[in-house]
C-alpha cells in the first residue's frame, strides 16, 4: 500500500503571494482518489487551484475543491473525463467573497455542505473521510477504498473509525440501493467485504487464551450481518483479551458446545433483526454453569445490535454501541 501523498513531482509555481489551502495529497484522500489522479486531471484537464504559489507545493482552495468534486460526481455517472471535465469548469463556481481562506477556512467550507458522494449518494454531516470512502465504492475502486479504510482506522482507532465513518457511509450505501431499485447491491457488498479486510489488516496478532478470560462473539441463528462483531473482536483483540469469533448464523446446539469448550468470561450475541432475536436462547446462555462443585462460573450476556429493540431479556446487558460494548465486555474480563 502506498503512502506517498506529497507534492514533490507537481510544477513548480512562481511569480503570485503564496496563499493557504489544501495540499494535492489532502485532495486526494477527500476525494477518495489517487493523488496521481489529482495530479493527473490537473496537466490533462486543466483543473488545476486557480491561484499559483511559490515554492514546489500547490495549495487548492475551497473553490478548486469544488470543482473538483463535480468532476468526481460526473465521472461516477459513467460521463467520459474530457467532457466530465469541461462541465466542471463550465459551472459556476462559489464567489469569493462567499468563500473563507487559509487551510483551515478550505476545511470547513468543505466540511460545511452537506457531504453528497457521486451518483446522488447522501452522506449528510458527517466526517470528510466518508465522503473519499463512499466514491471509492461507488467506482469500485478497490486499491484506494483500502488505503482510505486503513487511513482512517490508523488515524482515528478502530472505534471512533467505525462510529464516525464506517457505519455512516456503510448507512448511506445501503439507503442508497434501498430507494434505487437495487441498483446499487454490489456497492454494499463490496465495500462490506473491504471493511471486513480492513478490519482483520488493523488488529493485531490473535490473543492467547487465559483462563476464565475469553469472550464468544456470535450471531444468533438465521442472522448473517457479522460487520459489527468484526470489529468488536477487533478492539477486543487490540486490548489484549482473548476472543472467540464465529461469525454468522450459528445454530443453537453449536453456540451451546461453543460456550461450554471454552468457558468464557463473557458471551456477546448479535442480532440485526427482530425476527432472529431470542430470549430463551440467551437466558439459556446465561444459564449455563461450568467448573468444579463450589466454584462453578457463568457467562456474563450481551445482547448486542437492533434485534434485541423491545427483546430486552432481564438480567442481561444491552450495550446501545461499539464503545459501550467494549467497556463491558472488558469490564467482564477484569472485574
Amino acid at each position: 500500500m502506498s503512502t506517498h501523498t506529497g507534492d514533490s513531482d507537481a510544477p513548480v509555481d512562481h511569480g503570485g503571494p503564496r496563499r493557504g489551502g489544501l495540499t494535492t495529497g489532502e485532495v486526494a484522500r477527500r476525494l477518495g482518489v489517487a493523488p496521481t489522479t489529482v495530479r493527473t486531471w490537473d496537466r490533462r484537464y486543466g483543473l488545476g487551484p486557480d491561484a499559483h504559489t511559490d515554492g514546489r507545493h500547490r495549495r487548492w482552495t475551497a473553490q478548486d475543491v469544488a470543482r473538483l468534486e463535480r468532476m468526481c460526481a460526473l465521472t461516477a455517472t459513467g460521463l467520459p473525463p474530457a467532457e466530465s471535465a469541461r462541465l466542471a469548469r463550465s459551472e459556476e463556481a462559489p464567489t469569493a467573497t462567499a468563500r473563507p481562506r487559509g487551510a483551515d477556512a478550505a476545511r470547513r467550507a468543505s466540511a460545511g455542505r452537506r457531504s453528497r458522494a457521486g451518483s446522488g449518494l447522501q452522506l449528510g454531516d458527517v466526517r470528510q473521510e466518508c465522503r473519499g470512502i463512499a466514491r471509492a465504492a461507488l467506482r469500485l475502486d478497490a486499491a484506494v477504498l483500502d488505503e482510505l479504510l486503513l487511513a482512517a482506522i490508523a488515524e482515528h482507532g478502530l472505534v471512533a473509525a467505525w462510529t464516525e465513518v464506517i457505519v455512516p457511509t456503510l448507512q448511506a450505501v445501503g439507503r442508497k440501493w434501498e430507494t434505487s431499485g437495487e441498483k446499487y447491491v454490489e456497492v454494499e457488498h463490496f465495500l462490506s467485504w473491504h471493511v471486513s479486510g480492513a478490519l482483520r489488516r488493523a488488529t493485531p496478532r490473535t490473543v492467547e487464551d487465559r483462563p476464565g478470560a475469553t469472550t464468544v462473539l456470535a450471531c444468533v441463528p438465521g442472522e448473517n450481518h457479522t460487520l459489527p462483531l468484526e470489529v468488536l473482536s477487533a478492539a477486543l483483540t487490540e486490548r489484549g483479551i482473548p476472543v472467540r469469533m464465529f461469525g454468522g448464523a450459528l445454530p443453537v446446539e453449536s453456540l451451546v458446545a461453543a460456550v461450554r469448550r471454552t468457558g468464557p468470561a463473557a458471551v456477546a450475541l448479535w442480532s440485526q433483526s427482530r425476527t432472529t432475536a431470542s430470549r430463551p436462547l440467551a437466558q439459556h446462555v446465561a444459564a449455563m454453569e461450568w467448573g468444579v462443585r463450589g466454584a462453578r462460573r457463568r457467562p456474563v450476556v450481551l445482547t448486542l445490535g437492533p434485534g434485541w429493540s423491545g427483546q430486552a431479556v432481564a438480567g442481561l446487558a444491552r450495550p446501545s454501541g461499539l464503545a459501550e460494548a467494549v467497556a463491558a465486555l472488558e469490564s467482564s474480563v477484569y472485574p
